[in-house]
């Protein structure tokens, strides 16, 4: 059971930090709080990740059971979040965006034209987005029927959101220290774990499905 904590923790806590993207969001935040008060971003800070941990925590604990009523399978969420956060993690490695854990351009410019973006853009989408909630709703289901791995997938997305959070509350000195191309170093590098797990997600979502025999 002790491996499976660990490999569920390493697991779960690479798959948000990767799908919230802490040092994108820092990047994002701070140039669309370029000219708000330190007070000012400060408060931001802390409502949006307070609103976007309420929001990952209903995805995580009520997720699985609202696709249950829907008659959605276990193996077609797999093989779907799969996809999803494998689409994610290409965007991840090529530095590009399509919206499934940054805003997207239209989103972007309205939210440049708002004075307070704790509960949008910044809560949702780019801490909570839906890459961060179908990898929360996917690592509840694989981790079913155990309490204590369960605990550990929402011990680990606390621990994300945490990480998220210091990132905003520092985001001027990220960014200085960092740059461009230090965040997207790190952003690759996720990237590729994090479509490593998703295929792995996607073997196991159409072998539970029973649509390749062993055999076959």
């Amino acid at each position: 059971m002790s491996n499976d904590i660990v490999e569920t923790a390493v697991v779960a806590f690479t798959a948000f930090f990767a799908t919230i993207g802490p040092i994108d969001v820092a990047a994002i935040f701070a140039a669309l709080t370029s000219t708000a008060t330190r007070a000012a971003r400060r408060r931001m800070a802390l409502r949006g990740t307070f609103v976007a941990t309420v929001i990952l925590l209903t995805a995580a604990l009520v997720g699985e059971p609202l696709l249950d009523m829907l008659g959605v399978s276990l193996a077609a969420l797999r093989t779907a979040g799969g996809v999803l956060l494998l689409l994610i993690g290409i965007e991840m490695v090529f530095a590009r965006s399509s919206g499934g854990h940054t805003p997207t351009a239209e989103e972007a410019r309205e939210a440049a034209a708002k004075q307070d973006i704790s509960v949008f853009p910044l809560a949702t989408p780019l801490i909570a987005g839906p890459g961060a909630m179908g990898a929360a709703i996917l690592l509840m289901s694989n981790a079913a029927g155990s309490v204590a791995l369960q605990t550990v997938v929402i011990a680990a997305l606390l621990a994300s959101l945490v990480v998220t959070l210091v990132s905003l509350l520092l985001a001027a000195e990220i960014v200085r220290f960092l740059g461009v191309t230090g965040a997207h170093v790190i952003g690759r590098v996720f990237g590729i774990l994090l479509a490593a797990m998703a295929v792995q997600f996607i073997f196991d979502g159409i072998a539970q499905s029973g649509l390749i025999s062993p055999g076959g």
